[in-house]
Formats: C-alpha cells, structure tokens, sequence
C-alpha cells in the first residue's frame, strides 16, 4: 500500500497562529497618510478646484482639525498615486500648509474610478454647467464600458435592464432628457461654455448652439463681442436651423444676432448719469424714482383731462 503522505498539505506557521479575525483585518481597507506629492489629479478630471471663499474655509478647517473625511485614490503605474475623491481636500491641504493627507487606497479599474470620481463631487450643491455635462459625459461612457464587458449569458432572458442613459439619469435625480442636454453642451467650444458657466448664455439656447460647427461657433463668439449681446433660443434656434441647411453664413449670423429682442423692445433704461441733472445731489435714487413716478403720475392725469375736454 501506498502512503499518502505526499498529498498532506501542512498549516504554514503564519495560518497556524493566525486568527479568523486577523485575517479579516488583511482584507479591511485601510486608512494611510499619504505625501500631497505623491497624489495626482485624475485624468480629465471634469470639476475645478477653485481658490474661492469656499476652498479658503475648507482650508482653515482642516488648518484647526485636519481632513476629517478621507480621499480616495488608486495606484498609479507610473508611481505616487491618482486621486479618485478628494481634489478639494487635496488643494485646502495645501493651501493649509500639509505635508500628508488621509487616503484609503483602492485597486480600481478606468470605469469604476470615473464612476466613483463622479459621484463623489455630484453631491456637491453648487455644480457649473459644464462640470455636470462633462461629469454625465464620462460617467455614461464608463457604465457603458462596464455594460459592453458582462457576460450576457449571465442574464436571465426577458430580463429587462436598465439602460445606461437611464442609470445616470436615476443616480443624479435628473431626467434623461434633461442628462441628454448636458452632456450636448460638451460640443461647445471653451469660450461659449464659459458664458454658459457665467450665466451669459442660458442652458436652452445653449443647446441648440451646440449644434453649430466648431466654426461657426466661433464666428458666433465674435458676433456676441460685436453686439455685446447674447442669442435668445428664438435666435439660437434659427442659427441651428440656417446651419444644418449649410447657409449659415457671417452675414446671416449678424442679421439674426442684431434684432431687437422682445425683452429690449419692452423695456427702457435711463442711467444715473443721464437723470442726475435733473435732480439735486442730495436725491437718493429711491427718492428719484419717486419724484419721477408722481411726476408720470401728475402727466398722465393732464392728458386725461384734455382728452375729456
């Protein structure tokens, strides 16, 4: 008879003294101060670090307490680390003189990372258009990646999925229609979703701006500095149309981009300068409106009386 000793698989002395709960602990993520320098930006990451009021009491708070909630970050193969969450945090700790900053590190895939990346910094209240369009942008892109590389065998057949334009669309709280629009202000060149992130350009007309080819998107920029006005979604919509019948030409645009809008035609505006001369330096400008009213007032009831006359 053969002895079977061979096939005895012993304990290493590591398994012997170690615990189900230790080895429990191995798996846990861990929370690790990690050097500022050795963490890098996400690539295309869609949302700006600005040095505004909100980033400088960010700063100071973790000046007093240090980052109380920790970034995220992945392993990057050409060293150091790529932030995933934690841009701000990252910035404010600079900014608040930190060496290090608290990271719990991940082995994340391009899809997973983008999808985290996302929304971590969707639940943000203040978000410009444009960091939405391209945040929607990327996160479509990645669930549509993830899609593409299940096995759809794995289904159950009938079994009705949700599509990936609805998945973004149910996570952000949003319609798909409107996700859609969003992510088409993605076609505008910088200097229009600059005016669009300044609320120089509506988000309708944006839309249908988005629709012009990339030049005449900036002749549009140009015509928008001559005229030192806007387009309207009446004029934005007309634009898209002369364009996708190939006649939107520089002549065209500065016809349409220099009617009168409604809005103008009912409204008038006197400066401070041109009423300044005809009151005392004292007046407010509460008291000058005033004044003018009773003034309108004392005019139109003299013209009521001639006209009854």
């Amino acid at each position: 008879m053969k002895s079977s000793a061979k096939n005895v698989k012993l304990a290493s002395v590591d398994d012997l003294f170690s615990t189900e709960e230790s080895r429990a602990d191995e798996q846990r993520e861990k929370v690790v101060e990690i050097p500022l320098s050795d963490l890098h930006p996400f690539k295309n990451h869609p949302f700006k670090v600005k040095d505004d009021e909100a980033m400088m009491d960010t700063a100071e708070s973790i000046r007093q307490y240090g980052v109380l909630v920790p970034a995220i970050a992945r392993p990057d193969p050409n060293g150091g680390y790529e932030l995933v969450a934690g841009h701000r945090r990252h910035h404010a700790s600079e900014i608040a003189g930190k060496e290090t900053m608290p990271v719990i590190v991940r082995d994340l895939d391009d899809d997973a990372a983008t999808i985290i990346m996302v929304d971590s910094n969707l639940q943000r209240e203040e978000l410009l258009p444009s960091e939405r369009a391209f945040a929607y942008k990327m996160k479509l892109e990645a669930i549509k990646h993830q899609g593409a590389r299940q096995d759809l065998t794995s289904r159950q057949v009938g079994e009705k999925l949700p599509t990936s334009i609805q998945t973004v669309a149910e996570q952000a709280g949003e319609s798909q229609r409107q996700v859609q629009r969003f992510i088409r202000l993605t076609e505008l060149i910088p200097p229009l979703l600059d005016m669009v992130d300044e609320k120089k350009i509506a988000l309708s007309p944006a839309y249908e701006l988005s629709f012009l080819k990339p030049e005449e998107q900036a002749q549009l920029v140009e015509t928008i500095d001559y005229e030192q006005a806007t387009p309207s979604l009446s004029q934005a919509q007309r634009m898209k149309k002369f364009s996708q019948d190939g006649k939107l030409t520089e002549d065209v645009m500065l016809a349409i981009m220099s009617e009168e809008k409604k809005g103008d035609l009912d409204k008038v505006t006197l400066t401070s300068d041109t009423l300044r001369k005809y009151f005392p330096k004292s007046y407010t400008p509460q008291r000058m409106q005033e004044t003018i009213i009773k003034l309108l007032e004392q005019w139109q009831r003299k013209r009521q009386q001639q006209h009854e006359r």
